[in-house]
């Protein structure tokens, strides 16, 4: 497969040239490198969001928005599709690269993760990337700093001046978007986690809705978080029958039921205190090639028309 720090670089490109009409905004810092705004201080929007998913996936999933409804108030979904769930959403879109320096502290996903490949699922999938260029996706209520990019310079080893950036914060519409996006992700990850071999995930789709911008970043962390664990539904495509598809669904959680505001609150917001199993989409369909049909989990309307305040 073709670079994914390549392939993004082309739609990072796109974002620069139509900066004005996604409403953000691009800027450098002194060490060269390009940040790009989607929704920290800019407005970003529905298509900002949409841009920076494929961004994150390196172009290997089709995104676009729909309107349904939560508890019959219209609302935007974000539905999501891919043939390379391996590498684009375990080896790209992830959001697993814990960006901390002195004077930052961010979460990244996208290509530039598999230029370091040190994370388990690249070792699972058997994918590492190497290109000049480095795209990472930042997800925090401030800017990166010159120390986070130094970071980022050293552990892929590339230039500073060859690092894109596209930051924005989970309170801001981009955000809302971008987590939407993840409800596959999630599935996916799950799957894995469980010991399903993620090469043999052929295909996955999913569809969640888009939280109302929350007030604070603590609130829009559970919004999105609400809006994959009670309404984000999956299909999966997969070549091997595994005991344990029901375990994918947020409904195997025990903690299922619970907005995640008070999961967070009940851990001090330390989210590696929380379990893993809730970090899931809230209904699952999983097909097996040739084989059985599954169907777990089910949705929570009544909890997301709270979360959300309609």
């Amino acid at each position: 497969m073709d670079s994914l720090n390549r392939m993004a670089l082309e739609l990072v490109d796109e974002a620069i040239e139509f900066a004005d009409e996604l409403n953000i905004v691009v800027s450098e810092l002194d060490t060269e490198s390009t940040v790009i705004d989607f929704g920290v201080e800019a407005d970003g929007g529905l298509e900002a969001g949409l841009l920076l998913c494929e961004i994150q996936t390196a172009g290997l999933a089709t995104v676009q928005t729909r309107m349904d409804e939560v508890g019959g108030v219209p609302l935007p979904f974000v539905e999501f599709s891919t043939d390379q769930p391996a590498v684009s959403i375990l080896c790209s879109q992830k959001a697993g690269w814990e960006l901390a320096t002195e004077d930052f502290e961010g979460l990244g996903s996208g290509p530039a993760r598999a230029l370091v490949a040190e994370e388990e699922e690249f070792a699972r999938v058997g994918y590492g990337d190497a290109f000049e260029f480095a795209v990472l996706a930042v997800e925090s209520e401030e800017f990166p700093t010159e120390a986070a990019v130094e970071q980022v310079a050293e552990l892929t080893d590339v230039d500073p001046g060859a690092i894109f950036l596209p930051a924005f914060s989970t309170a801001s519409l981009t955000g809302s978007v971008n987590m939407a996006a993840r409800a596959a992700e999630l599935a996916v990850f799950r799957l894995s986690e469980l010991g399903y071999d993620p090469l043999d995930i052929v295909t996955a789709s999913a569809s969640a809705p888009v939280s109302p911008v929350a007030g604070s970043e603590e609130a829009a962390i559970g919004r999105t978080n609400d809006a994959m664990a009670y309404g984000g539904r999956t299909h999966l495509v997969v070549r091997k029958e595994f005991d344990r598809f029901s375990e994918v669904a947020s409904t195997a959680s025990e903690e299922y039921g619970r907005p995640f505001v008070e999961i967070f609150e009940e851990v001090d917001w330390d989210l590696y205190d929380v379990p893993e199993s809730i970090f899931a989409p809230a209904e699952v369909t999983i097909d097996v090639l040739g084989g059985e049909t599954y169907h777990y989990g089910r949705t929570d309307e009544d909890l997301l028309e709270s979360s959300f305040g309609l």
